[in-house]
């Protein structure tokens, strides 16, 4: 999914390692939110199931709701 979004998997261990928020959804997954400077400040949303062993990424893609969080 990543080449076919063109999302650089960099980007994503990014999100993940230093996110700009976090929530937990109603999926019981963390959701992960990362302004990408160099996708023009979008921001990145990875999902993350965090019960699984491994930890397992369910989805990524741009959020065009997400808002910055004040």
């Amino acid at each position: 999914m990543l080449k076919e979004r063109n999302i650089p998997e960099e980007w994503v261990w990014r999100t993940i390692d230093k996110p700009d928020w976090t929530n937990v959804g109603i999926d019981n997954n963390n959701h992960y939110f990362k302004s990408i400077t160099e996708h023009e400040g979008r921001f990145l949303h990875v999902v993350v199931n965090q019960h699984a062993s491994p930890k397992n990424v369910v989805t990524v893609f741009f959020d065009r709701k997400a808002r910055r969080k004040k």
